[in-house]
């Protein structure tokens, strides 16, 4: 059975690992992220947010039942330190110690870049500012965000934009570009160039505008 979180675009080498475990990492990490973990399984992998708790984004990782006790959580090279900072950041008399393995690479391939533009996922660094970002812009949220797991730091304005179906003030689209095309154009007034591959961009376009297309796991 393919993992539902294993995308072919994705750069193994080019993430940063960190592991958590010991007798409270279960209930720890379910307190701290935005998905629901207490029914995964060993060798099981979902994508999560870990949230600040103004709502922004620190970090977007996918998280892997490695055994009872033990997790993985993995996110884009050079980002693993802001995980594990947040994981730690709320961890008082809990029984769960952490580990972080760097990434061999410090950039995903060109193949695999290209590959994650064109499929229009969001990578941290480019698309997500650590920090800055607000969950709904970033087009994950249906992959990441559990509505009924309970509380978390952030919660309320991932919650709250939900509940009132309020539209962003900008989404995620993949844009057919000019070749040349850098990172940083604004395109028309419309669209902020993220990710460049060739003639196939990542542009954050604002509300209104039907620009570009939808990311491929919301179309």
């Amino acid at each position: 059975m393919q993992n539902s979180a294993d995308l072919p675009f994705i750069d193994e080498s080019a993430r940063d690992r960190l592991t958590v475990e010991g007798d409270d990492a279960l209930t720890y990490l379910q307190s701290q992220i935005a998905q629901e973990i207490r029914d995964i399984e060993v060798g099981e992998s979902r994508w999560t947010l870990v949230l600040a708790p103004n709502g922004k984004i620190d970090v977007l990782a996918r998280i892997t039942r490695t055994a009872d006790l033990t997790f993985v959580l993995d996110t884009d090279a050079g980002f693993g330190e802001t995980l594990e900072a947040r994981i730690n950041r709320f961890k008082i008399r809990v029984k769960a110690d952490s580990s972080l393995v760097p990434a061999e690479n410090s950039a995903p391939s060109a193949g695999h870049e290209a590959a994650r533009i064109a499929a229009g996922w969001p990578r941290m660094g480019a698309e997500i500012v650590s920090g800055e970002t607000i969950p709904a812009v970033t087009g994950v949220v249906p992959l990441s965000v559990n509505f009924t797991k309970g509380c978390y730091p952030g919660q309320e304005l991932v919650e709250r934009m939900d509940s009132r179906g309020a539209d962003a003030p900008k989404t995620l689209r993949i844009l057919d570009v000019p070749d040349g095309t850098a990172v940083g154009e604004c395109i028309d007034d419309l669209a902020d160039v993220t990710s460049v591959s060739g003639t196939t961009a990542l542009a954050y376009v604002k509300r209104g505008n039907d620009v570009g297309r939808l990311p491929a796991h919301l179309d």
